[in-house]
């Protein structure tokens, strides 16, 4: 397995804007959108590609294709369904399946709620996009929902905006061959299991649900 940290400008400044407390949710969301795009593009980077045959305005030729239905994405509720719209800018035909999950506020442990799966998902590519990598108990659950449905390691990835190195290790400690696609690697986790730096409740600032 690897870490990417993505570290394209554009994705460090849109980071930067995402994090400013003054940005509102209008703002907050369509910048989640826009960086999902680089995400879900990097984490694409190494798909197959067949040869196909076309025909341009000037004549035939062969051109590469990949196979859009292949790619499942799979966001977290609800914090996850703000980076969807990105990843299906990058691959419309792509299948979206869902996982809800929150977070026990005092155990920190991830309780599920739904979970729906596209077909044939053990033959396909998944993207589980959840904006935190905090505890890794999330994206943990999520992995095993997949593992569940005989989806081998090797055809999952974890995509998020920022992740703490309390999260990372935990994924990289429970599997072998899941790779990670981040914008950022903060610095640790608070007492109560947030990211800092961070940039607070993603859910919450996305959705416009603050108190």
């Amino acid at each position: 397995m690897a870490v990417y940290e993505i570290r394209h400008p554009l994705v460090k400044h849109n980071l930067t804007k995402l994090r400013d407390r003054r940005t509102d949710y209008m703002d907050f969301r369509r910048l989640v959108s826009s960086l999902s795009i680089f995400m879900v593009y990097e984490a694409l980077r190494d798909i197959n590609l067949s040869e196909v045959d076309i025909i341009t305005p000037m004549e035939p030729t062969k051109g590469k294709s990949i196979d859009e239905k292949s790619i499942n994405f799979f966001p977290v509720i609800r914090a996850g369904l703000a980076m969807t719209d990105g990843a299906l800018m990058v691959v419309p035909g792509a299948r979206v399946g869902h996982f809800g999950i929150f977070r026990n506020e005092e155990s920190l442990e991830p309780v599920e709620y739904y979970r729906k799966f596209p077909p044939d998902v053990k033959n396909g590519l998944n993207l589980i996009l959840d904006p935190m990598l905090a505890t890794g108990g999330t994206s943990a659950l999520a992995v095993d929902f997949l593992r569940e449905k005989e989806v081998p390691e090797s055809k999952i990835k974890i995509v998020c905006i920022i992740s703490a190195p309390e999260g990372i290790g935990k994924i990289v400690n429970s599997y072998d061959k899941i790779d990670i696609y981040t914008a950022s690697i903060d610095d640790k986790l608070n007492e109560v299991g947030y990211i800092l730096p961070g940039l607070g409740d993603a859910g919450d600032r996305a959705f416009g649900t603050l108190d």
